[in-house]
């Protein structure tokens, strides 16, 4: 059985003659980025020997020469949820969002459905739910996007898979 892996950065252009790349980050932990962590991409696996965040850019160990480097032009850069846990440490109240992705979503008793997806629009975080079918057989919408601020979320339990919310039902209905 494969891991599931997820999309987190991806590579550009040469920069340079030392094999620099514009990388371009699609995560929220660019502290994992560190020589010698071993990176998952779809050109195999890629020794990280450096990252410059104020640049922009990244090198990989055997890939010193701007024409060597040129190979890994476009290359996608993943992690899977084991790797993101040993090189991404959580803040107290903080999740992944593999952790909250699957959740059901509650308000007060009553379940308004499951998180599908998260989609980031400018600096917030938006819940894409599926609309509980009994909610659905109402004539609510299928599914409704909710934001992830303090507003809307009361809590999150990792290990139950739920979400507890408030007002968005009102969201569900306007939707």
């Amino acid at each position: 059985m494969s891991k599931e892996r997820f999309f987190i950065a991806q590579v550009g252009r040469t920069v340079g003659l030392r094999g620099d790349l514009k990388f371009h980050l699609h995560t929220d932990f660019p502290e994992q980025f560190r020589p010698g962590v071993i990176l998952q991409s779809n050109r195999g696996p890629l020794t990280l020997s450096d990252y410059n965040p104020k640049r922009g850019t990244v090198r990989f160990e055997g890939y010193e020469s701007a024409e060597a480097a040129k190979v890994l032009t476009n290359a996608r850069i993943y992690s899977d949820e084991e790797q993101t846990r040993a090189l991404c440490p959580l803040k107290d109240g903080e999740h992944y969002w593999f952790e909250i992705i699957g959740a059901e979503v509650y308000e007060g008793s009553e379940r308004l459905g499951t998180v599908t997806e998260i989609q980031r629009m400018l600096e917030t975080d938006y819940l894409l739910i599926d609309t509980d079918e009994a909610l659905k057989q109402e004539g609510l919408p299928k599914e409704f996007l909710l934001p992830y601020i303090p507003r809307y979320i009361l809590s999150f339990d990792a290990t139950a898979k739920r979400l507890l919310v408030r007002d968005a039902r009102e969201i569900l209905e306007a939707s």
